[in-house]
């Protein structure tokens, strides 16, 4: 048989194997490197960067759940100028594609963090969370509103020729409208999904285990809501879809492929064994060979419904 392809697109880019770090739990990637051998992994997404570093919420912000974690980290970074200094050096010398996650609190300002990072050549596309705040709106979420990820997609668009992937929330109840309007306003892929909106309690002393009162939920908890996600857009929108959602080894690779993913991002096995992503890749290439699949880019959208 000959060798099989690992390769994937996203838009114009191209990934040497589906397996993606997400943002926020690998940091700028010299962590993880250390337990890890990054030139093998697909792509480093970066934890978010702002405009000007965020202290985040105060502590506690992780909580450990059945099945997942919550977490209110609060979006806390070094800041653009700080990570452009201290942590583009390290991702020069890591032989991966990075993608730059950007978080904003409003629409200037993800147009501004973008532009500032348009013309480092080690980053090779941006993830826009747009599950932030805006605080010119009294805190509505962006990325609960049609409107608002259509804007920031056709703003971002404007200021760099690099692949733009909207980070669509799962707090909504058509995401596929999301991904359309994304798409529309030029968009290269989407990633789905962000974290489910979850909270926990302790029972001795009645109040809310995290300071935030709320967290994102992520884990294997919410893996069977991610893969409708990623189904319902892959059904409705031509557009190239990274699957994020409780993804633990290298059968839930396969699974987001089949239903709609081009690439995948791992997030929280990432906690529990560092060398998750590359131990996957191992079972991705035994499933393709004994399948006879040549390139696994044949399984992305490969469902019988």
């Amino acid at each position: 048989m000959s060798k099989l392809d690992l390769s994937v697109k996203i838009g114009n880019l191209t990934l040497k194997n589906p397996i993606m770090l997400a943002s926020g739990t690998v940091g700028y990637g010299n962590e993880i490197s250390n337990f890890t051998d990054l030139s093998k992994i697909g792509a480093i997404v970066t934890k978010s960067v702002s405009l000007k570093p965020r202290k985040g919420n105060p502590p506690q912000r992780i909580v450990e759940t059945p099945s997942g974690m919550l977490n209110a980290i609060g979006l806390a970074n070094v800041g653009v100028e700080s990570f452009i200094e201290d942590k583009i050096p390290f991702l020069e010398e890591v032989n991966s594609t990075v993608i730059c996650n950007i978080a904003a609190s409003s629409i200037d300002e993800y147009v501004e963090c973008t532009k500032l990072l348009t013309d480092q050549k080690v980053i090779k596309g941006f993830e826009i969370n747009v599950s932030c705040p805006n605080v010119k709106e009294g805190g509505l979420i962006f990325g609960n509103d049609l409107n608002s990820v259509g804007r920031i997609t056709e703003k971002v668009r404007a200021v760099t020729n690099k692949p733009v992937i909207i980070k669509l929330s799962p707090n909504v109840s058509d995401i596929h409208s999301f991904a359309e309007a994304a798409k529309k306003e030029g968009a290269d892929a989407v990633s789905a999904i962000n974290t489910l909106v979850g909270t926990s309690f302790d029972i001795n002393t009645r109040r809310p285990k995290i300071f935030n009162i709320t967290g994102g939920l992520s884990g294997p908890a919410i893996k069977p809501v991610a893969l409708a996600k990623v189904l319902e857009i892959s059904r409705k929108v031509d557009i190239p879809i990274i699957g994020i959602g409780g993804i633990m080894n290298w059968k839930d690779v396969i699974e987001f492929m089949i239903v709609g993913a081009s690439a995948v991002q791992i997030g929280t096995v990432n906690f529990i064994n560092p060398n998750a992503g590359i131990e996957m890749l191992e079972g991705i290439s035994n499933y393709c060979e004994k399948n006879q699949i040549k390139s696994i880019s044949e399984l992305t959208a490969s469902y019988q419904i």
